[in-house]
C-alpha cells in the first residue's frame, strides 16, 4: 500500500475545515417550542417547513433546496414515555389542500434531482415517479443527507430530529401525516399524527 502524502492529508483537512465553516452546526429546538406540533401517548412531534433563504441558511448554507424544487420539512420527535419508540418504519406524507398526498424523496436521491418539481404522489400509476440517477445536480451538497432524519429508535426521555424532503409546492393549508411509529417492547403502533403546517 502506498503511503498518503502529507500534502494530500493537509488538503483534506483544509477542505473539511472550509466545509464546516460554510455550514455551521445545526441544532433543532425542543419539540414543544414549535408552533406546528401534536402529542399522542407521551410522544410529541413538531414539524416546520423551510422555504425562504433566511430559514435554509443555517441548515443548508448557500443552497436553498426549495429554490430547486425540493421542500425540506424539519421533524422533531420527543419521547416522554416509558418505552422506546421504533422509528425505522416511520412514513411521512405531505398532504395538499386538494388531498393530494406527496411522499418524501429519500435524502440519498435528492442529489440527482435537476431542480424541476415532480411530485412523487401516492396515487400515481406504477407507485409514483422514479428518479433517474445520472450526474449529481445542484442539491449534491453534503448537508442534504447530513441533515436528514436518520434515528431508527428513540429512547425514553430522548429527542431526535432531521429533515425529510418533498418535491412539492407549499400551502398554508397543507398537513404532514406521520405514521408507522411503534412501541419497541410490544410492537404496538402509535396512533398516526396529522400536523398542519401553517
Amino acid at each position: 500500500m502506498r503511503p498518503v502524502s502529507k500534502t494530500v492529508v493537509a488538503f483534506l483537512c483544509v477542505s473539511i475545515a472550509v466545509s464546516a465553516a460554510d455550514h455551521p452546526e445545526f441544532k433543532a429546538k425542543p419539540a414543544s417550542s414549535y408552533a406546528n406540533k401534536q402529542t399522542s401517548e407521551n410522544v410529541t412531534i413538531a414539524v416546520e417547513q423551510y422555504e425562504t433563504d433566511e430559514q435554509t441558511k443555517e441548515p443548508f448554507g448557500k443552497v436553498n433546496p426549495f429554490r430547486h424544487g425540493v421542500l425540506p420539512v424539519l421533524v422533531v420527535i420527543e419521547n416522554k414515555g416509558k418505552d422506546a419508540i421504533n422509528l425505522n418504519r416511520m412514513k411521512l406524507r405531505y398532504v395538499l389542500p386538494d388531498r393530494t398526498k406527496v411522499e418524501n424523496t429519500p435524502a440519498s436521491e435528492v442529489r440527482y434531482l435537476d431542480g424541476v418539481q415532480r411530485p412523487k404522489t401516492v396515487n400515481a400509476p406504477l407507485g409514483g415517479l422514479r428518479i433517474a440517477k445520472t450526474k449529481p445536480g445542484p442539491l449534491s451538497d453534503w448537508t442534504i443527507e447530513g441533515r436528514a432524519f436518520s434515528a431508527p429508535v428513540l429512547a425514553p426521555g430522548e429527542t431526535a430530529s432531521g429533515f425529510f424532503y418533498f418535491q412539492t409546492s407549499t400551502s398554508a393549508a397543507a398537513t404532514v401525516i406521520i405514521s408507522g411509529l411503534t412501541h419497541a417492547g410490544s410492537g404496538e403502533e402509535l396512533f398516526y399524527f396529522e400536523i398542519p403546517v401553517k
